[in-house]
């Protein structure tokens, strides 16, 4: 199925070290808890290798990786569900994420 126009991924897209701490910031829906929402945003946004990086400048700003959402589940239980992310689960628990 092709995705639509607005949901497709660029393909070459840059992200440095500049461009993946920007993640760390934004504005906060309303409702939501920050550090899930900032971390959940970053999974959804990135390829592997740069949400490794974010998750490593995350953790060193003080962010919770074992934050949870509004229903009680942290991301990486979130993530467990999507067989084809396993890296990123990797990545989760390289730094703490249970």
């Amino acid at each position: 199925m092709a995705l639509k126009k607005d949901k497709q991924k660029v393909l070459g897209e840059i992200f440095d070290d500049e461009r993946i701490r920007g993640f760390l910031e934004g504005q906060l829906p309303k409702g939501l808890n920050l550090d899930f929402y900032l971390l959940e945003r970053a999974y959804r946004g990135m390829r592997e290798e740069n949400f490794a990086t974010f998750v490593e400048f995350f953790v060193a700003a003080g962010h919770d990786i074992n934050t949870k959402n509004s229903d009680g589940r942290t991301l990486i239980e979130l993530v467990r569900e999507h067989a084809a992310f396993a890296e990123y689960v990797e990545i989760l628990e390289k730094f703490g994420a249970n």
